[in-house]
């Protein structure tokens, strides 16, 4: 057994000390800005938030929309996620790579892109079809999608990718077609991190700000989310209201975190 000397013990601990500081440092950080929330906030406008009806309809619009992006950013990410972490084919680091573009970007970037989009001919026939989204809260949906599906393809890519191939290949060789063995091995195995890209994805959608104001905007009572409510009430003076609305996003938001790390999916950026 090797041991070490004293010099490499004392370069360990120190290490060991800068870790636990840095870690130490950057949560109270956080628990500043958050404490800083809580005691600024007059408490009389955390229960009135509940009886305004504008907010109301923020909250159970943000609740709807990102639950439906949500489903759908998982029906993508998994037959999306196992090809990437399966199949192996030519441009596959390029896909992989443009599948993170909306992590990477602002963003708003992603609604002006949509905006745009519908601006031109594919666009406009897309809109003339009766398919609106611009101004619409079918566009909340859509900006909402794209913007979060990466993060469930992430969190699922994550999983196939610490799955053992070779379970799959011992249903093969007991007469399971690729399909079922899709089907009935590979998917019970990564339930867990499913659930957990669709939390996670859930999330992030309900914090969206900047495609909202570019492609829906934000009026009251139409397509007005928790996000934009913020921006409305702080436009007009109204701060109390305005961290009131963000004390509840910060709770749902410490929610939907609870049950992804009780999912596991820790591993999304794998």
């Amino acid at each position: 057994m090797a041991i070490l000397k004293p010099n490499r013990i004392n370069r360990l601990f120190s290490f060991n000390h800068f870790a636990v500081i840095a870690l130490v440092l950057f949560v109270g950080s956080l628990g500043l800005l958050l404490g800083a929330v809580v005691s600024y906030l007059d408490y009389r406008a955390f229960p009135a938030i509940f009886r305004n009806p504008d907010i109301m309809f923020a909250l159970r619009l943000s609740l709807w929309t990102a639950s439906v992006s949500a489903v759908l950013a998982v029906m993508v990410a998994v037959p999306v996620g196992y090809v990437l972490s399966r199949f192996k084919f030519p441009g596959r680091s390029l896909f992989d790579a443009v599948v993170d573009i909306p992590i990477v970007l602002p963003p708003v970037v992603m609604g002006l892109c949509l905006l745009v989009f519908f601006r031109t001919p594919p666009g406009q026939a897309i809109e003339g079809a009766g398919f609106r989204f611009v101004y619409r809260q079918a566009g909340i949906v859509l900006a909402q999608f794209f913007t979060i599906t990466p993060y469930a393809i992430r969190t699922v890519k994550a999983a196939f990718d610490h799955l053992d191939p070779r379970v799959e290949m011992v249903a093969r060789t007991l007469g399971y077609t690729p399909g079922r063995v899709f089907w009935r091995v590979t998917l019970p195995m990564v339930r867990n991190s499913i659930i957990a890209g669709g939390v996670i994805a859930w999330a992030v959608a309900i914090g969206l700000f900047g495609p909202m104001m570019v492609l829906v905007g934000t009026t009251r009572q139409r397509t007005e989310v928790l996000a934009t409510s913020i921006y409305l009430e702080l436009s007009v003076g109204r701060v109390q209201t305005a961290l009131a609305i963000a004390l509840l996003m910060i709770v749902i938001a410490m929610g939907a975190l609870t049950l992804f790390k009780k999912f596991g999916g820790g591993g999304f950026l794998s």
